[in-house]
């Protein structure tokens, strides 16, 4: 075999796996002390979904039970992980949270949005991460080309300008009760059905917006997370 064909293999398979669930595989990175990845951990493979695929993959499964993302997640990684002979971590389930965050800046990097999600080139915001895989051996991990954040050549920023109650600020951050009475209220109507207002706002990406029924999804997920 020649060297680094079984590792190119694995990445082609998993490829393949994910994009059958509507999923993507994010990038990687070979994690040093301060990257906060488990102990062991050679590379760390980061699994997570951009635009409408994954509804429409997948959408159907995940039904509308509390936590729903999250136990499909768990579903569809736990016998993946098990495929790969890796171990398969997530962005929920904490405290302590594993910090999912500075790994996409590491695989990936991204910048920090207005609104705080991290923004791509291509996705803009319409993207979310699902699970990491980490392997106790070396994998040649996709290389990202580095890029320009967006958002500083953004003059207008309509993210910070277009949210009905003002929820976003670059001052105070993000105000989740105003954001969340706002939704449930006659007015938030819009912001219910068809996905944040101020995200939808965003000129980066705008092919990759979710689908109303998801939009919607993700709208009444949020609202159950903070009756929880």
């Amino acid at each position: 075999m020649t060297p680094g064909t079984e590792e190119t293999s694995l990445i082609e398979e998993l490829t393949l796996r994910l994009a059958d669930l509507g999923l993507i595989l994010r990038g990687g990175f070979h994690p040093v002390e301060e990257d906060g990845a488990p102990d062991g951990t050679a590379t760390l493979l980061l699994i997570g979904n951009a635009g409408p695929a994954l509804w429409r993959r997948s959408g159907d499964a995940l039904g509308e039970e509390a936590d729903a993302m999250d136990a499909w997640t768990r579903r569809v990684m736990e016998p993946i992980a098990g495929r790969f002979g890796a171990k398969v971590l997530y962005p929920f389930g904490g405290p302590p949270y594993h910090p999912f965050q500075r790994w996409a800046k590491r695989a990936e990097g991204l910048h920090s949005s207005p609104l705080g999600m991290l923004i791509h080139p291509e996705y803009g915001l319409w993207h979310a991460y699902r699970a990491a895989l980490c392997f106790a051996e070396e994998v040649a991990v996709p290389v990202r080309a580095p890029f320009v954040n967006p958002c500083e050549a953004c003059a207008d920023k309509p993210c910070l300008s277009t949210c009905p109650v003002a929820a976003f600020s670059v001052e105070d951050g993000y105000d989740v009760p105003g954001c969340a009475a706002h939704l449930k209220s006659r007015q938030g109507t819009d912001c219910m059905t068809l996905g944040c207002r101020a995200r939808r706002a965003c000129p980066i990406g705008r092919d990759m917006i979710y689908d109303p029924d998801q939009a919607a999804f993700h709208m009444r997920a949020f609202l159950r997370a903070r009756r929880s």
